[in-house]
């Protein structure tokens, strides 16, 4: 059969929308369809259904348990602060996108999330300035500066808290659970901040003197939303089955700091009851969940993930153990934000018949 007469047939021959081979005539003439699975398009060819503001309503949801429990433990003070740090995000984030000329997303809910973690991880007793100074740092510079949602380097909540110790007098006040303060004053009565974090006691080699229970659901004292470790923990179940997270990060983090304080207890205490304490007090349970697993500022691959988890883990005990300050959850995070881009390059897979890093490497 000559070469003419076989691209003849193959011009003849159609498929229809349900994979049927068959031939459609449009005016006398033979039109070829085929099926939707069969169009070459260009990338991304894996779509999904979620968008940002879908992710981000389920992150909502995944955080209002553990701060609901913040707002009974620390007082209508608490919800205060979260209104305000969500109203600044958000009001900062409309006003930077109009003033830079780009679309406004603040309908994507990212900008209020950012809002949500930075008062959960406050204290009560901060000044109502402090939130609002907070939501500046995040959106503005953290954020919008860098190209916005999906162009910071780093998490913009936990940039924003760390910022926020340049005040540092109002970000270490503390006070104990039912503590009643006025939900609406600027500042509080400094005679009512007395109380130790759990961390401040572990630091100086110390139980607390708050059982681990009490630590599980959240009755001592800390910031808003980081006390109740089992309501966090639930919330992260809940990203977990939604797969807006995957296990590696929250895993590798929570296991390598359980490890090393298990094998490392200081001031001569139980080695179980050392790490418990440690797993369930601070920033580790809200960090290994809600904010080290951010999509900007985390590796894409799982073995890549499974590094940040480990290298977050390590430099949280090695500041809560050598550190000046004792938590060390936002510094560690961050640091590991700003090692993403190398972590990606060295675990992203070998292209099919391409050849891995370690071989180009030995090759030059």
């Amino acid at each position: 059969m000559d070469t003419n007469q076989n691209e003849k047939e193959i011009k003849e021959q159609t498929v229809s929308a349900d994979g049927e081979s068959g031939i459609e005539k449009t005016d006398g003439k033979k039109k070829i369809e085929f099926p939707e699975f069969l169009t070459v398009t260009s990338s991304p060819h894996i779509k999904s259904p979620d968008t940002t503001r879908s992710i981000m309503l389920d992150v909502i949801i995944g955080l209002i348990p553990a701060l609901i429990w913040g707002v009974y433990i620390f007082g209508m003070r608490a919800l205060t602060i979260t209104l305000i740090s969500v109203a600044s995000c958000v009001l900062f984030e409309f006003l930077t996108q109009k003033l830079l000329h780009r679309p406004v997303t603040i309908l994507d809910f990212s900008a209020a999330v950012t809002g949500i973690l930075l008062a959960m991880n406050l204290s009560v007793a901060v000044p109502l300035w402090i939130p609002i100074a907070g939501a500046f740092f995040a959106i503005v510079v953290v954020k919008q500066i860098f190209g916005g949602i999906g162009k910071n380097v780093v998490n913009p909540a936990l940039a924003a808290r760390v910022f926020l110790f340049a005040w540092p007098g109002e970000m270490t006040r503390f006070v104990n659970p039912k503590t009643a303060i006025d939900p609406v004053s600027i500042g509080i009565d400094a005679d009512i901040v007395a109380q130790a974090t759990p961390l401040a006691s572990l630091k100086h080699g110390e139980l607390p003197n708050v059982s681990i229970f009490d630590m599980l659901i959240g009755n001592n004292a800390g910031c808003i939303g980081e006390v109740s470790a089992l309501l966090l923990a639930a919330g992260g179940v809940y990203l977990l089955v939604r797969k807006v997270i995957t296990w590696h990060i929250p895993v590798a983090f929570i296991g390598t700091v359980a490890v090393l304080t298990f094998v490392f207890p200081q001031g001569g205490a139980n080695s179980l009851d050392f790490m418990l304490y440690e797993i369930f007090a601070g920033g580790l349970m809200i960090g290994a969940f809600f904010m080290a697993t951010d999509y900007v500022t985390s590796p894409v691959t799982a073995k890549g993930k499974l590094i940040f988890g480990v290298g977050c883990g390590l430099i949280t005990v090695f500041i809560r153990f050598f550190g000046g300050y004792y938590e060390g959850v936002s510094f560690s995070i961050l640091i590991m934000n700003l090692l993403v881009w190398y972590i990606d390059k060295f675990t992203r897979p070998v292209k099919f018949g391409g050849k891995s890093n370690v071989k180009k490497q030995a090759e030059k």
